[in-house]
């Protein structure tokens, strides 16, 4: 009797091979419970609740610090505190400062000094690697569901030629040397109308071929290539649409700031002449009042000394 193994969140046992390989859940509960993104550090987790869209460290920290900003290195919603998520905290003090991403060209990842864990000897960020790993990763099974029904269906084939020559064996000792040749034609004609079907292999390689399963895999990984080529190319061009926007803000941002300094620069040399007219008016009446009091007592020193 086969083993069963108990699934981590229902608790049910089930064979092996119907539990998912990482979080080890049976079928209803991999629809009930899937595996979902973050919104805030982009991270999977298993989804408990369809309301909830944050992982639960996530929500921590917004209870414990508020929501989040952009982290200034990746722009990913999840600096908490500062203006730095916490993984680019962490690889800032263990490895440096960071370098522009050769995917997304965001100044956001870090130089591990080891080849061995860059990705396909590219420095990617956290986001672009998972990316790029995930595109491999379906890439292989993909290949490896090719590799497995081109090899069942490569069994197929050997099994009827066996099956076939067999048969053809027992039948040579009962059929008559008339029966053959009556049989002879009817494959010439199916030999036949393969090739006028435009095939341009011979009658042998038309029924059993090894070779031609290679090609439809070699035919299917040109499409891949294509497709992949074509969504790079997408993505080329959103990145160049990106940063000629950004460009296109910063030259705008520039501008503003220039006219703001010299609105700025006029309205204290607004500010200044205004002062000095005031505190020139303010002199001037300080010299004023000065003589009417000086005249003031003059007048009460000549009144005294006239009688």
């Amino acid at each position: 009797m086969a083993a069963l193994y108990a699934c981590t969140k229902c608790h049910q046992r089930f064979p092996f091979e119907a539990l998912s390989q990482g979080q080890q859940l049976c079928k209803e509960c991999r629809i009930a419970h899937p595996v979902v993104k973050c919104t805030y550090c982009r991270t999977e987790y298993q989804q408990e609740s369809k309301t909830s869209t944050i992982c639960k460290k996530c929500a921590q920290n917004v209870q414990l610090y508020g929501t989040p900003k952009p982290c200034q290195y990746c722009n990913i919603i999840a600096a908490f505190i500062g203006n730095k998520c916490q993984r680019c905290t962490n690889s800032e003090k263990k490895y440096g400062p960071p370098y522009s991403c050769e995917q997304c060209k965001q100044q956001c990842a870090f130089d591990r000094k080891d080849d061995r864990k860059k990705v396909d000897g590219k420095l990617l960020c956290w986001l672009c690697t998972l990316s790029y790993k995930r595109v491999l990763q379906k890439t292989k099974e993909q290949r490896k569901h090719l590799s497995s029904s081109s090899r069942a269906s490569h069994q197929e084939k050997e099994q009827y030629s066996r099956l076939s020559s067999g048969s053809h064996y027992n039948s040579q000792k009962t059929l008559s040397t008339s029966s053959i040749q009556n049989e002879i034609p009817k494959k010439k004609s199916k030999f036949e109308s393969i090739t006028t079907n435009g095939d341009s292999f011979s009658p042998d390689l038309a029924l059993d071929s090894p070779g031609t399963d290679h090609f439809v895999i070699i035919a299917q990984l040109k499409e891949e290539v294509a497709t992949l080529k074509k969504m790079l190319h997408q993505k080329d061009q959103m990145i160049l649409e990106k940063e000629k926007k950004i460009t296109e803000l910063k030259a705008d941002f520039q501008y503003q700031e220039s006219q703001m300094r010299a609105k700025m620069n006029q309205m204290e040399k607004t500010h200044k002449e205004v002062t000095e007219q005031l505190q020139a008016k303010n002199r001037e009446l300080l010299k004023q009042a000065a003589a009417l009091s000086k005249s003031k007592k003059l007048e009460k020193s000549g009144a005294i000394t006239s009688p």
